[in-house]
């Protein structure tokens, strides 16, 4: 282990319903135990639940924030970060945050959902496959000394927007009001991304495949790829960076019965592994994840 690095029995990437639940049962083992993310970027926490048993009509912030004092409790720490690379080092797993913190892990949840937020203009859809990426951590490589723009605001963006600029010729980000840490804004600048900050995409121009954006005040910038990264890393990033099995849709991360994936040391819970898309499924699956990795970690001891 570095002794640079933060180090814990179990790391959960997500702040929803199967990520605090994973905390609870994996901290009341005795594994010390991380979550990073933030409870707001849950889609649960926008929502009203009156279809869990024993609830009727709970908003999903008061259950995320009691269940997140419920994991504190038990010895769980919080980080509201996200997080930018995840790799396997032997029998850990080393991931850095936005902020440039180094964790390690011996057992991973993944609990982030599924949702890809789409930025629902013109274009898009139909030039998916055609220069227009949610993924820049697996496409980049595709865009070599071509001009491409990034859209998008938190974490996924910026650091996809840096990754793309080691390959890209020019990279540009589009932006309305840039939310990430100081350092990973930093990175950005000597990276040499040109940002637009204030800014949003209006039309992804081209037919056969894109040949550039339109931005909200009329503006036309020529570009070989669109790159949206709206949110958090999502399963896709996550996946291609770990090597994970997915199901045929490429949409969910396959699992077994102790929610454990195809690599050792690393589990998956919630939306992530596939329907019933529903806080029950989560919560349940959190809590065997959370035993299986808290398990896990404590062979290496």
């Amino acid at each position: 282990m570095s002794e640079l690095a933060r180090q814990y029995d179990v790391v959960i990437l997500g702040s929803g319903p199967g990520g605090i639940q994973a905390a609870i049962h994996a901290s009341r083992k005795k594994a010390s135990t991380l979550l990073l993310g933030r409870i707001a970027d849950s889609s649960l926490f926008w929502a009203h639940v009156e279809n869990y048993c024993c609830m009727f009509k709970v908003s999903g912030e008061e259950i995320l924030r009691t269940g997140r004092e419920q994991a504190q409790a038990f010895g769980a720490e919080f980080f509201d970060e996200d997080v930018l690379k995840v790799e396997k080092n032997g029998d850990l797993i080393v991931m850095e945050t936005e902020s440039g913190e180094i964790i390690e892990a011996k057992s991973l949840i993944i609990a982030t959902g599924t949702t890809r937020n789409k930025l629902g203009v013109p274009g898009e859809k139909e030039l998916l496959g055609k220069g227009v990426s949610y993924c820049a951590d697996c496409d980049a490589g595709f865009f070599k000394n071509e001009v491409v723009v990034v859209a998008g605001c938190r974490s996924a963006a910026a650091g996809g927007a840096v990754t793309l600029s080691h390959h890209a010729s020019e990279t540009h980000l589009i932006c309305n009001e840039l939310d990430v840490s100081d350092k990973l804004r930093l990175r950005l600048v000597d990276a040499g991304v040109i940002m637009h900050e204030g800014r949003s995409i209006e039309k992804i121009e081209g037919e056969h495949a894109v040949t550039g954006v339109t931005l909200d005040d009329g503006e036309k910038l020529d570009c070989a790829g669109v790159f949206i990264e709206l949110g958090a890393k999502g399963v896709l990033e996550l996946a291609a960076s770990l090597g994970l099995t997915m199901d045929e849709s490429m949409r969910y991360v396959d699992v077994d019965r102790k929610q454990r994936t195809n690599v050792k040391g690393i589990f998956a819970a919630g939306d992530i592994t596939g329907p019933p898309l529903q806080m029950a499924k989560a919560v349940g699956e959190g809590c065997v994840a959370g035993v299986s990795a808290a398990a896990h970690a404590k062979q290496f001891k």
